[in-house]
């Protein structure tokens, strides 16, 4: 993929700092987000980021290391901590350059322009007794308004001691960057023909070059050409043989030249064996001098106030191993790590339908229509700050995941949460619509295949960002009805500089500095009552882009109007509803679909939940009312008698209405969204499925699909079968804040599916990090093992909630 550049300099700035953007493997994040409530402006920033590989052949520069690649197989990459506003610790294995690297990072708050940071990046061999050689890349480019400068002299040999850059932008102001090395670095001194290029054995090797606006993303192109163009003149007096072959330390390297107008510059440096360096941005506003003393000191104050605050907020029983502990604080701090901010245009088509989308005769009144399309065309440029699911495969913003992600975040920075939730909610356009996929800008397409550009006005997805909604009211009530903590009386510990009295965290607003909108009611009623318009909006394009058809096909039930169907499907896959693969009927145009009305129940509970909160008391007693009626459809157009169990709807060749039913993760959904009463005399079958080994139950979570489906495991087995996280959340959530606590003929039974299921899915998806290094997408239903791509810290992540029970 794409490099995912570490917005650095945009660290403790303002939103509208950030720039269209990826994130470098080495830093793992698109930028440490800070939540100041500013929107965004500029599509422009000082864009940061480093580039490795091993010079121990010239193999090794073809596989330099700079993005999130399954296909470089490191042994495991994470952020072991991390906090969006104050900093973070990330550990790399890279066994083929033989090199364990750990990067460090400090925000130091000050000035009027977001403050300056600091960056350790160090590394030792993971096996010390074989040769370790590695060559570092640190760029920074400013694609945008603003410029930057090397203060450093330049020297056609290379360049030795601290090498120094000043620039400006709009936001940030004027800034200086500082490269400095350590005491111990050693430098490649002996290998064949070193001779030849003495005069740049142990230099900082540095390039700037000018690049077209917008293409400052493609940094590791330019200066990877650049280092080949360089090595290509210096390989030419061995093209002889006879002459032998250089050491590639002394010809893969930036050539030691800058170019007028460069935006975009480079320092490169080898070593051998243990190293380190650090990197310092000072914000000229900021009026401090930052000293390798902030990160000596400020990095193990970091990890103790990270350590205290995590238990706080994710606790676990004191029993709890340490590799336990490490697991729960590593997949939290990278689904953090992996917020992102982007910014570009997307590809819509408005026009396109498949005959069955139409509510007409689907093979008959349109059948001349076919598939048609109006054109897929970009839209303006739209700013987006969201979390990923996949650092390495699934690089953009997907609304089915979002939701997830945000009850996760908002558990650790609850006004975060609620910036990037307002980013997605801004997303809503004047129809109500907000795209599947947000793939923002080339460089996010470049990381898509081009079939799966263009976006429809009349496709949906799961509307998870009602959890998130709902996620934060919850919060909200549990915060202000507890006493007070430690934190909130003053008594926690902070940590600064050596020889400081202030703390580097002394900028927050309060002890919890997340924790804004939920101390004030005032400032959550603003909130809440901001999103309500565009979020109703949303709620009724659903209602009327989705809803299925009732009365047409005779069937039988209270309300006329309460039915739903995903539009966009093919005869294969329902992508729209997010499980993609899994078994449904033919397509037509009279089918309903049990998930979709059920994520519209849920819908409907958060609005009314809404509207109570924010006093839209007319709009609540409406929301109460369509509530009743799709609940009351669910269990006359869903509920099958005779199979026992939810299903789909379906039109047969005679044109009459059956139930599609597949035991799965479809069946389930009335329990999965908390629908269901625990009185339900549907529950106890239910369970029966999910409890069953021949159906959903196997030692490592429940199943999508049911073991003694036909369809199992076939075909591309995505949703046939593979065990799902975050539905396995729902289904211990559920229990947890529902069918364990409140009376019932099934509660009993419930406790024990929990404890049993717990225990299930934290054992399985930890044996598996610690096997690999990684948390997968889906884990095999079978075997248990990690399955396709890795890490997924996106919401396989809530293994940390249901570690900590916090639902």
């Amino acid at each position: 993929m794409v490099s995912w550049w570490l917005l650095l300099a945009a660290a403790w700035a303002p939103l509208s700092l950030a720039s269209n953007s990826s994130d470098s493997l080495l830093w793992g994040a698109y930028r440490p987000n800070l939540y100041f409530g500013l929107r965004p402006r500029y599509p422009q920033t000082l864009l940061t980021g480093l580039i490795w590989f091993g010079t121990q052949d010239y193999q090794s520069f073809m596989k330099s290391r700079h993005a999130c690649e399954q296909g470089d197989e490191l042994a495991g990459y994470t952020w072991t901590e991390y906090d969006a506003r104050e900093g973070g610790i990330q550990e790399l294995n890279d066994p083929m350059n033989n090199v364990k690297i750990t990067t460090e990072l400090l925000k130091v708050p000050g000035g009027e322009h977001g403050g300056s940071w600091a960056a350790r990046i160090k590394g030792v061999p993971l096996k010390p007794e074989i040769p370790s050689r590695t060559s570092f890349i640190f760029y920074l480019g400013i694609d945008g308004l603003g410029g930057i400068d090397m203060e450093t002299d330049e020297d056609e040999h290379g360049l030795e001691g601290p090498v120094k850059f000043s620039g400006t932008t709009p936001d940030l102001g004027d800034f200086t960057l500082r490269i400095v090395d350590g005491p111990d670095n050693e430098a490649v001194t002996t290998g064949a023909h070193s001779a030849a290029f003495f005069d740049r054995i142990g230099k900082t090797h540095y390039m700037g070059a000018r690049v077209p606006t917008g293409d400052v993303w493609q940094a590791r192109d330019h200066l990877m050409n650049a280092i080949l163009k360089h090595a290509q003149e210096a390989l030419t007096p061995y093209k002889d043989p006879a002459n032998g072959v250089p050491d590639p330390s002394f010809t893969l390297q930036l050539p030691d030249e800058v170019y007028t107008g460069s935006n975009l510059f480079a320092v490169q440096k080898t070593f051998n064996g243990e190293f380190q360096f650090d990197v310092f941005f000072e914000s000229g506003s900021a009026k401090q001098k930052l000293t390798s003393a902030v990160l000596d000191h400020g990095i193990p104050a970091f990890q103790e106030k990270y350590a205290q605050r995590f238990q706080e907020i994710f606790p676990l029983p004191p029993d709890s191993s340490p590799s336990l502990v490490a697991f729960s604080k590593a997949i939290t701090s990278n689904l953090i790590g992996g917020v992102g901010y982007f910014y570009g245009n997307s590809l819509v088509d408005p026009g396109f339908a498949h005959e069955w989308d139409q509510d007409g005769d689907p093979l008959g009144a349109i059948e001349e229509q076919g598939t048609k399309s109006a054109g897929a065309r970009y839209t303006e440029p739209r700013a987006l700050l969201t979390a990923t699911p996949s650092r390495s495969f699934f690089p953009r913003g997907f609304y089915w995941d979002e939701g997830f992600h945000l009850i996760h975040i908002g558990a650790w920075d609850n006004d975060l949460s609620l910036e990037i939730l307002k980013d997605w909610i801004g997303l809503i356009d004047e129809e109500g619509w907000v795209g599947r996929e947000q793939i923002l800008g080339d460089e996010a397409r470049s990381k898509v295949p081009t079939e799966f550009w263009t976006q429809v006005p009349s496709y949906a997805n799961p509307p998870t960002l009602t959890m998130a909604v709902t996620a934060f009211i919850e919060r909200f009530k549990t915060f202000n009805s507890r006493g007070p903590t430690d934190a909130d009386l003053g008594l926690d510990m902070g940590y600064g500089m050596a020889g400081s009295q202030t703390p580097l965290s002394s900028s927050a607003p309060s002890a919890h500095p997340g924790n804004s909108h939920l101390e004030s009611r005032e400032l959550a009623l603003q909130y809440l009552t901001s999103i309500y318009p565009p979020l109703k909006r949303h709620y009724d394009w659903f209602r009327r882009t989705q809803r299925g058809q009732i009365k047409q096909y005779g069937r039988k039930a209270r309300s006329r109007t309460e039915g739903y169907r995903w539009r966009g499907r093919s005869t294969d896959h329902v992508l729209t509803s997010g499980m993609d693969d899994y078994p449904r009927g033919s397509p037509h145009a009279g089918e309903l679909h049990l998930d979709l009305i059920s994520w519209m129940a849920f819908f409907t509970r958060t609005m009314r939940d809404i509207a109570g909160f924010i006093g839209q008391t007319d709009d609540e007693k409406s929301f109460i009312e369509i509530e009743q009626a799709i609940m009351d459809n669910i269990e006359d157009l869903h509920w099958s008698e005779e199979e026992q169990m939810y299903c789909d709807v379906g039109i047969n060749a005679d044109d009459e209405s059956y139930h599609v039913c597949h035991r799965g993760y479809l069946s389930l959904f009335p329990f999965l969204l908390g629908l269901l009463p625990p009185s339900s005399p549907h529950l106890g079958p239910i369970f029966d499925i999910l409890r069953s080994p021949d159906h959903l139950w196997s030692p490592y979570g429940i199943r999508s699909l049911s073991a003694s489906h036909p369809d199992f495991g076939q075909g591309e087995n995505y949703w046939k079968g593979p065990i799902w996280i975050q539905m396995n959340y729902l289904a211990l959530s559920t229990l947890s804040k529902i069918y364990t606590k409140e009376p019932g003929p099934h509660q009993s039974r419930a406790r024990e599916i929990y404890a049993e299921l717990r225990g299930n899915v934290i054992g399985n998806v930890h044996k598996e990090y610690e096997r690999t290094g990684y948390v997968w997408e889906q884990y095999d239903a079978l075997t248990g093992e990690g399955k396709r791509s890795h890490p997924f810290t996106g919401w396989t992540s809530l293994v940390a909630m249901i570690l900590a029970e916090k639902y």
